[in-house]
This record gives C-alpha cells, structure tokens and sequence, in this order.
C-alpha cells in the first residue's frame, strides 16, 4: 500500500489515503464527502516530493469533483437561476393551453 495525500481542490482539504497504485492524471476516484456520502472525483495533478527521510520520493494528488457530480443535499430552488425562470415560464405556458 501507498500513502497519498490528496489535495481537495473542491474542499480545500487535505488527507493521506493509502492506494495499491499511484492513480495517473485524468482518472477518476470514488471518495467520502464530509457528509459521509460518495463522490467522483478527478485526479488533476500527480507530483513526487522527496520526503524528509531518506531517498524516498512521495507521491501528491490534486483532485476536483467531477463535473455534475451533486454533492450534499439538494438546495431550495433559486428564484433567479435560469432553470427556475424556464420551468416557471414552461407551467405558465402549459396552462394557457398551449396557444
């Protein structure tokens, strides 16, 4: 196994995660949200620093969550978000029937 430490880009955290093997730049992790809930994740940087012992280079992650990933709990409805006004105009359409 090899510690990691991962740098939660989306957080702002960071934590040491052990892997069997050094995930690559692109690729995708599964991890545990603060909320306890899971979450993919993109691995966006991969770097080595010697470490304070030794000749002994250790690995660093930078991971983002995945784009449309949700994460949390779903918020109340924004009245000013663009979705909100379509679905809003698409009801008030709907029920003057459709002319």
């Amino acid at each position: 196994m090899i510690e990691i430490e991962v740098q939660n880009e989306t957080h702002q955290t960071q934590t040491r995660i052990r892997f069997a093997a050094v995930p690559r730049i692109g690729e995708g992790l599964r991890l545990r949200e603060p909320d306890g809930m899971w979450a993919s994740y993109d691995v966006l940087d991969v770097w080595y620093q010697k470490a304070e012992f030794g000749d002994v280079w250790m690995p660093y992650l930078h991971v983002r969550v995945t784009p449309g990933e949700v994460i949390g709990a779903p918020e109340a409805a924004d009245p000013y978000a663009d979705d909100f006004a379509a679905e809003a105009y698409r009801q008030s359409y709907a029920a003057m029937g459709g002319r």
